[in-house]
This record gives structure tokens, sequence and C-alpha cells, in this order.
């Protein structure tokens, strides 16, 4: 299996340190972010394994034509992870090609917040919980508030909507490309933990580029 082993927010290269851990020169010591080269079931089922009891939502069911791209767990070597990240790409009539990154992870991790662009911050925001909450997705038998995630002072304002909320005592981020792909969520949305899913993985269709972020 072939990992790309990052920081978790943001993109500079890490190296391993003398104790077995992993350090990243802007941000020192840190739980590693484990990113598959190419996405495929076998990479996936490996990745369910690092991710371990933390959850891994995808959108469910995958419309027609629609992929896993992309997928990330920010994990120990030996332990518990703190944050999953997964992406799925396809079409729609209005946008044309659409990524959906849904991100999950401890407060204080940052990995939704590099994935949304935002690299004044490790969470999402004062906007969050403001109000009530612009859609809701559905997770299991629960409904989760997300609300918008202002992106205005990072570079490519528009080209992405960011929206975040809490689920389950945690951060629960979506990053929709491009911005307009925000209209999808129009419907309620069931995003699935696909962690105890079992056979029903092999239907997932893998593969094709995944968003840069």
């Amino acid at each position: 299996m072939s990992l790309r082993v990052g920081c978790p927010r943001c993109p500079t290269p890490v190296g391993e340190t003398g104790t077995g851990g992993w350090a990243c020169p802007e941000h020192g010591e840190i739980v590693p972010l484990w990113q598959p080269v190419t996405s495929s079931y076998d990479e996936f089922a490996a990745h369910l394994g690092r991710a371990g009891s933390f959850p891994t939502f995808l959108p469910w069911p995958l419309g027609p034509g629609w992929t896993v791209t992309d997928f990330a767990a920010v994990a120990p070597k030996d332990g518990t992870a703190v944050a999953t990240m997964t992406c799925v790409s396809g079409t729609s009539v209005l946008d044309g090609p659409v990524d959906v990154i849904v991100v999950s992870e401890e407060v204080g991790t940052g990995l939704g917040a590099r994935v949304a662009g935002l690299t004044d911050r490790s969470d999402p925001g004062d906007e969050v919980g403001v109000g009530p909450p612009s859609v809701k997705v559905r997770l299991e038998a629960h409904a989760a508030g997300l609300w918008p995630v202002s992106v205005s002072t990072s570079p490519g304002e528009w080209d992405r909507s960011v929206l975040a909320g809490e689920a389950q005592g945690r951060w629960l981020w979506l990053v929709l490309r491009p911005a307009s792909a925000i209209l999808l969520l129009r419907d309620e949305w069931i995003l699935r933990d696909v962690s105890a899913t079992g056979p029903q993985l092999l239907a997932l269709p893998f593969g094709g580029p995944g968003p840069s972020w």
C-alpha cells in the first residue's frame, strides 16, 4: 500500500522524530495524516482499519456515475484516529463536475479547516450555531445541522462552499466544489458511517482524480 504521510493542518512535508512520532516544521509534533496515493477498494479497506472505531462518512447512496476519489485518516501509528476525510466526485446538471468532501474530526485537529482552505484557524469559527442551520444532513437516525463558514478571506473564495456543524461530539464539515454545488443540499442528504458496512463496500465505485487541498 502506497501512502502519503502529512500534516493535518498544512501541506508542509513532515518528518519522523527520534521517538517514532511525526513532526511538521510549521506545527511541531503532530498526529499524522495518512492519505493513499490512489483510491481503490483495497486502499479503502486499509483506511477503515487505520480509522478503527472513528466514523468514516460517505453520502449514501452514491448517485449514478459518482465515485470515491479520495480519503484520509489522522491517526497515530498505534492508537485511535482523531479525524477522517472522504471525497466523492460526480456531475450535476447545473454544475458539471462536482466534488463533495466530508470531514469528521475531534476539536482542534485542523483537517477540516485545511480542506476548506482556511489557513487562519483549526476549527470552524463563531458562525457555527448562530441562528438556524442552513441545511441538515442525516446521520443514521439523527439530523445534524450545518452552518455556512465564510471563506471570503481565503484564496479562491468562489470555488467552494463550506458548511460545518457538530455531530456525535465532533466537528462535521462539508466542502463542495464548485460553490454553486451547495444547491445539491436542498434535498436532505444522508451520510452513512461505512466503518462497519462490510460486504456492501464491494459495490462502491472507486477511482478518478481527487481534488487538491
